[in-house]
């Protein structure tokens, strides 16, 4: 009866594959389709031979091996367009064909060479270890092709890699079974045919599906792909060992054992403690496992993060850099030299240095050195200087002396912005020493551009910041000038009025009180220009603008007629003193452009309060109004700074008022100055009243 079952299961998944092959076989097949061809062909072949001469027959035996290693290859083809870490990738598949050869001379061997029941009952315990191996093996190698896939790639191969993973999945579980003599064991393997006829439409594909695949299987896939293989032939092998020792009298277990714990703890215990030991080891895996040494989307992307950490916690960009490049180069600290526009060369900071720092005269006598670096921005390897096995540019290089004598001095980055060199980071030699070669050069020069990028970008900032002080303070100036201007005019009329009204004891009075009012106001210019003086525009708040208007006109009605005209007892939100200077700004040139009476208007126009300041003279064209009016810098009298009507505008705006201008040549000027209106505060009103 079981004869029969395994025979109807095998054979019905020999006429599905079969069937499989023949629908393919209508399109003309190329490339990784013969190989899937190929793979349906070996497959119905394997189910053929199970189910005529039984599924635990050698002659099945080797067919089930060969139909391994065809699915293999294809999986092997599919990947095959990598562009990375090809080397890696013959090495993972060279381990699952390593594992199938030796799988399939044990089968030869049994078949071809006489050997007593024991022996033979060991070689096929070796047989199943070595496919439980490949099964675990396939089933990691499928798992990444298909995580690696490109996402339009997974759409094709998603019920092939599905189905070989049942495959093998169901090989795992029944060779383990089988290594550890399990009972039912032989139903599973009369079984199994029915299972493989079940998941047969899986592999029905179209022939779209069996194109070039994108795939790019990453260093850590490779590196897991690796590890996992390694874990299964390192158990195999040592099953083998345990079954070729176990009918010796000697105690080779216990002596193995402690040999390889022994072994183990040392090898540990070394790569823990010694950096040189790991970095050795790294050197070695990347020459002689991959076709380059770096992972470029992983250094790139962890030096990128390196250098745009933010944060209270994050370290100075100076820093940062220096540690980018460390960990690119495995190297435990650094220096970097940074130059100005007038060629002192200072540095500018230090990570894990624990080499010498460069004096002062030092840095002076890098000029020379400076100026070659920057003409040939090459990366720098100072081991080669000082051994005299420099080639290329290196070898004419006039490396300051501090620097060749430093043994801690390893290589040199230049940073290059724009064909302008503004720093060099000096890493320091790792514990394992090794001489730098184009990939090496390549990576760290290209990642010099990009610091030097964010250095180069970090230092204008710093300029901008300074260059803004600057400005403000030169902005400040240019105000308080042009206020001791009116305050000097001022001061000329007092003087000349003085000669005529000396007599006079109301002008004494008005006298001393014009000086005190000028002292107070210069006081106070000279306050504003401090660094941490206050904004002109402090306290906006709902004021009376009668006091205001009054104490400006005061001040200019003793040279000109102006008259104050309108509903006088509106409130604003304004700053008193800023309204004030503002419109004395404006009453100014007004005063200075006529000589007919000034005019100042006070009107309700919501939400705003509207002071309008009109006078008859020469008045401005409206280029000049539009293009030139508010403009600091520019005046048209004689002596003017044109710093008024720019800073009344700019005292408004603060205020959230803002200036209109209506002028035409020969009929004058209109300048209104609108603020926001406010209710009058009911108790000021009182206190008014009473009073």
């Amino acid at each position: 009866m079981n004869g029969l079952i395994a025979f109807w299961s095998y054979a019905l998944a020999a006429c599905l594959f079969a069937s499989i092959l023949l629908w393919q076989l209508r399109e003309r097949p190329a490339g990784q389709s013969r190989l899937l061809l190929g793979a349906y062909f070996a497959t119905a072949v394997w189910a053929s031979i199970s189910a005529m001469r039984g599924p635990v027959d050698l002659a099945s035996v080797i067919a089930e091996t060969i139909r391994n290693l065809a699915w293999v290859v294809l999986l092997h083809s599919i990947s095959g367009d990598l562009k990375s870490d090809r080397r890696a990738i013959r090495v993972v598949f060279g381990a699952a064909a390593l594992a199938i050869g030796i799988q399939l001379a044990l089968d030869l061997l049994l078949i071809a060479v006489p050997m007593p029941a024991e022996l033979a009952k060991d070689v096929l315990a070796t047989i199943w270890l070595l496919r439980i191996s490949l099964a675990a093996g396939a089933l990691v190698l499928v798992h990444n092709v298909y995580g690696q896939a490109a996402p339009e790639s997974r759409v094709s191969i998603r019920s092939p890699m599905l189905g070989l993973a049942l495959i093998w999945g169901y090989d795992l579980n029944l060779y383990t079974l089988a290594y550890l003599d399990a009972q039912g064991l032989p139903a599973l393997f009369d079984y199994r045919g029915l299972f493989l006829a079940l998941i047969a439409p899986l592999f029905l594909v179209g022939p779209a599906s069996t194109g070039v695949l994108r795939i790019r299987l990453s260093r850590a896939a490779t590196f897991q792909s690796i590890s996992l293989l390694t874990i299964c032939v390192y158990f195999a092998v040592m099953a083998v060992l345990a079954t070729a020792l176990r009918r010796s009298e000697w105690d080779w277990g216990s002596s193995l054992t402690a040999i390889l714990l022994a072994t183990m703890m040392i090898v540990t215990s070394v790569l823990v403690l010694s950096q040189w030991a790991r970095g050795w080891v790294k050197v070695k895996l990347a020459k002689h496992l991959f076709e380059h040494r770096y992972d470029y989307r992983s250094e790139w992307l962890r030096f990128t993060a390196t250098l745009g950490r933010a944060g209270p916690d994050a370290a100075p960009l100076e820093e940062r850099i220096i540690r980018a490049f460390a960990d690119v180069a495995d190297s435990p600290g650094g220096l970097l030299l940074v130059g100005d526009q007038v060629g002192t060369v200072e540095v500018g900071a230090e990570w894990n240095w624990r080499g010498r720092n460069p004096s002062s005269q030092q840095l002076h006598e890098c000029g020379d050195f400076w100026s070659e670096v920057e003409a040939c921005g090459r990366v720098l390897e100072f081991e080669a200087l000082r051994n005299g096995w420099a080639h290329g540019p290196d070898r004419s290089t006039t490396v300051p002396e501090w620097l060749l004598d430093e043994p801690r001095a390893w290589a040199g980055v230049p940073l290059v912005h724009q064909q302008r060199l503004i720093g060099i980071v000096i890493l320091a030699a790792p514990e394992y020493r090794r001489a730098l070669d184009w990939e090496d050069f390549d990576l760290l020069r290209t990642a010099g551009a990009q610091a030097a990028s964010s250095l180069a970008e970090a230092q204008g900032q710093d300029a901008l910041v300074k260059a803004q002080r600057f400005e403000e303070f030169n902005r400040r100036f240019a105000f308080i000038l042009h206020d001791v201007k009116n305050l000097v005019s001022q001061l000329s009329l007092l003087s000349r009025n003085a000669e005529r009204h000396g007599d006079n004891p109301d002008f004494h009075a008005d006298m001393v009180a014009t000086l005190k009012s000028s002292v107070t106001k210069m006081n106070d210019l000279l306050a504003r220009l401090s660094p941490h003086a206050p904004a002109r525009v402090q306290r906006v708040e709902a004021q009376p603008l009668r006091p205001i208007l009054s104490a400006a006109i005061a001040s200019k009605r003793r040279d000109h007629a102006i008259r104050l005209l309108g509903d006088s007892d509106l409130w604003a939100t304004v700053d008193a003193s800023a309204l004030e200077q503002a419109l004395g700004h404006i009453l100014q040139n007004a005063v200075d452009a006529s000589t007919t009476p000034v005019t100042v208007r006070i009107a309700e126009a919501e939400p705003f309060v509207t002071i309008t300041v009109a006078d008859r003279g020469c008045g401005m064209d409206g280029d000049f109004v539009r293009n030139r009016l508010f403009q600091p810098f520019v005046s048209t009298k004689s002596g003017g700074f044109g710093i008024g009507t720019f800073e009344a505008r700019s005292l408004i705006a603060a205020m959230g008022g803002h200036i209109s201008v209506d002028s035409r040549p020969g009929q004058g000027t209109t300048f209104t100055i609108s603020v926001p209106a406010a209710e009058p505060v009911r108790e000021t009103i009182r206190e008014r009243k009473r009073a």
